[in-house]
């Protein structure tokens, strides 16, 4: 019997396969008539979202190729930014869509078939996961949408009188729309879209499901016409990515149907891919303030002359001098000793008593401890050579965007 990732797709149970439409070599023109579309119907955020819904799109005609299973997350601030229309046109175009609102765990993973996974489309999200105790109540659906992203990790639960332990596969690519951001596990695995609402002179039409969907049948048909024989030659496909790590693995399938159809494709999807995930980085607030600290720190070594010791004392008063720095407004008080080391405490660096020029001992930081985060986490230095930086609001500003202009 063939392995999961040797078998080709299973025949999609919701359509026949045309016996005409495009073939493989064709693929530009399938996903061009898609994006065409996706913008009839939908207003994105950006050309680089439509590249990314119309990649996603057909990847999810190639599931049993991929490693990892991106997840689509399309939230929005409000209600009213077109996250439901996306959905209906994910709905009309995705392979073997499995629509739930408030179904369990237990009854999604029984229906994903690990051979030919459907596509899993979740509307409401928020109302799973937008309050502590919601989220508290469905960390079981959370554990399996993580779980899901990644092909082998099953879920384990006993069946039968006997109690018979049965392994239950999770791997499935999902769309979830909702109501401000999911919880940080599930966007880490996501290709984030982040709608709006429409601006005055931004139009779509309308979508009726009598006279719409056909259109986008047709789509999918064609999308399956000429997918379903690169299974094995997208299995084999290394793409080079512009990203690494989490971000990689979910933006690889997308790339690597771009690689598939050619023509402006490649690069769309490449772009979208450095363009989002950069955005997505920004909007990590905890992640930016922790780099943001760093970056800032640095920077305070810096105007003071890049000595070996700071005191604590005079590292909060330099941070907090900057006017557009977040130190000075960072809690009920400003940043304090307190704050700066729970900022720090995941470096693995601490305040000590150190003993400054002239016999003092203060509570302060060694230059030192600082040396391997910049390296790991901080935008690079600038050139050699390169005067150093005051801690100005244009300088902190610069730190917290593309780069910190300072000598470390």
């Amino acid at each position: 019997m063939p392995s999961m990732d040797d078998a080709a797709p299973a025949t999609p149970s919701h359509t026949d396969i045309p016996t005409t439409g495009p073939t493989p070599d064709k693929g530009e023109r399938v996903l061009d008539d898609l994006a065409a579309l996706v913008r009839r119907y939908v207003v994105l955020p950006s050309p680089e979202a439509l590249s990314a819904v119309t990649l996603w799109v057909a990847a999810t005609h190639l599931q049993p190729a991929w490693q990892h299973a991106p997840r689509l997350a399309v939230v929005g601030p409000l209600k009213r930014c077109g996250k439901s229309r996306l959905l209906e046109v994910l709905i009309e175009t995705v392979h073997d869509p499995l629509i739930t609102v408030n179904a369990s765990p237990a009854a999604i993973f029984r229906s994903i078939d690990a051979k030919n996974p459907p596509t899993l489309l979740v509307d409401e999200v928020d109302t799973l996961f937008g309050s502590p105790r919601a989220a508290e109540r469905n960390e079981e659906l959370r554990g399996l949408l993580n779980a899901g992203h990644q092909r082998n990790r099953p879920a384990l639960r006993v069946v039968g009188n006997e109690h018979t332990p049965v392994k239950f596969a999770t791997f499935a690519m999902a769309a979830l729309a909702g109501i401000g951001d999911l919880p940080d596990t599930i966007m880490d695995r996501s290709i984030v879209i982040r709608m709006r609402r429409r601006a005055q002179g931004e139009s779509v039409e309308s979508f009726r499901f009598a006279t719409d969907a056909p259109l986008l049948h047709t789509a999918r048909k064609h999308l399956t016409a000429w997918l379903r024989p690169l299974h094995r030659r997208a299995m084999r496909l290394r793409p080079k990515m512009p990203v690494e790590d989490r971000a990689a693995d979910t933006w690889e399938p997308l790339i690597t149907v771009a690689d598939l159809a050619g023509g402006t494709w490649p690069q769309r999807a490449r772009t979208a891919c450095r363009v989002m995930t950069a955005q997505e980085a920004d909007k990590d607030e905890d992640a930016g303030t922790k780099v943001r600290i760093l970056a800032d720190i640095r920077r305070a070594f810096t105007a003071e002359g890049d000595p070996a010791l700071i005191r604590t004392t005079r590292l909060l008063e330099l941070l907090k001098t900057d006017p557009e720095a977040p130190w000075a407004e960072y809690g009920p008080h400003g940043l304090t000793s307190r704050g700066l080391q729970l900022l720090l405490r995941d470096y693995g660096i601490s305040s000590a008593n150190r003993r400054f020029p002239g016999g003092t001992q203060a509570k302060g930081f060694a230059r030192t401890q600082f040396l391997d985060a910049w390296t790991r986490y901080c935008p690079p230095p600038a050139a050699a050579g390169s005067a150093p930086v005051a801690v100005t609001g244009a300088a902190s500003a610069e730190a917290s965007g593309a780069g910190a202009r300072v000598g470390a």
